[in-house]
């Protein structure tokens, strides 16, 4: 069941199918609502962050725009574990996740199949049990998508090591399957001056666009970078490298000050795509 529902974007269908649409037409949205088309392309992988639809709903648009005329199985959502509560890498492993738009059925063919692939993986429930990171991109996925299936992966071990071992396995599994999509969940820098989290956020986002985990890292460590979503980025990142990609495209990057107004102590949110 929902654990944010009527916080971080509305309980009802219907104000939530209007706060979803408000996101693509907001100002700094990507303008337009997704068109209705054929779904034949492969996916890209996404990043799009978590906050918020008020704050941060217009930027995960942009990334969720680019899935019309994409042919979605399942999407492997990758989110952090922001409460501590269970294992280091927590995949949920079967049921049903519920919004108010209706409920997805988790991929357990899958869970199975990447929980033998690598060790890495426990297969639990009580990991996501609080944890928003996952779910408030269930909404926008079933907006643009319809039908499709989902496997949850909840990082609480955000180590280089850890990112590194979850990538190996979902880069097997991408090689294989056209029709998977890699979402990362991530905000990007917090409460800090607009000015400052645009300095910070650019150096990271310049070492995503170009895959670099161990740059990613670095980044973060040097310039003292508080994103919070980084052991899924970077795992992410890791996969679609050994999937082929090479590139990363930012599509969108604003702060929680681009729409409240207030510049003084902000929250920094992008939206990216990685072509396969």
């Amino acid at each position: 069941m929902p654990a944010v529902a009527g916080m971080f974007y509305p309980a009802s269908r219907e104000e939530l199918r209007e706060e979803i649409k408000r996101s693509f037409l907001h100002r700094i949205g990507p303008g337009r609502l997704p068109r209705i088309s054929k779904r034949e392309r492969r996916p890209p992988a996404l990043i799009a962050p978590h906050a918020g639809y008020t704050y941060s709903g217009p930027v995960a648009a942009h990334a969720y725009l680019q899935l019309e005329g994409r042919r979605v199985g399942t999407a492997v959502v990758l989110g952090p574990n922001h409460y501590g509560i269970g294992t280091p890498v927590s995949i949920y492993p079967e049921g049903e996740w519920i919004t108010p738009l209706g409920g997805v059925e988790v991929d357990r063919d899958l869970s199975v199949e990447l929980a033998k692939l690598s060790d890495i993986f426990s297969l639990d429930e009580v990991s996501h049990e609080r944890e928003h990171s996952i779910e408030v991109q269930l909404p926008f996925l079933q907006y643009v998508l319809g039908e499709f299936k989902l496997l949850p992966i909840c990082v609480l071990d955000q180590s280089l090591e850890t990112s590194i071992r979850v990538g190996e396995a979902l880069g097997e599994v991408l090689k294989r399957r056209g029709d998977l999509l890699l979402v990362a969940s991530t905000d990007m820098t917090h409460y800090e001056p607009q000015e400052r989290a645009e300095e910070k956020d650019s150096k990271a986002i310049a070492e995503i666009r170009s895959l670099n985990v161990d740059g990613l890292y670095g980044a973060i460590i040097e310039n003292d970078i508080s994103m919070c979503g980084y052991g899924p980025v970077a795992a992410v990142l890791h996969a679609c490298k050994k999937a082929g990609a090479s590139e990363a495209e930012l599509l969108k990057y604003a702060t929680s000050g681009d729409v409240t107004g207030d510049y003084g102590s902000v929250v920094g949110y992008a939206a990216l795509k990685i072509e396969l």
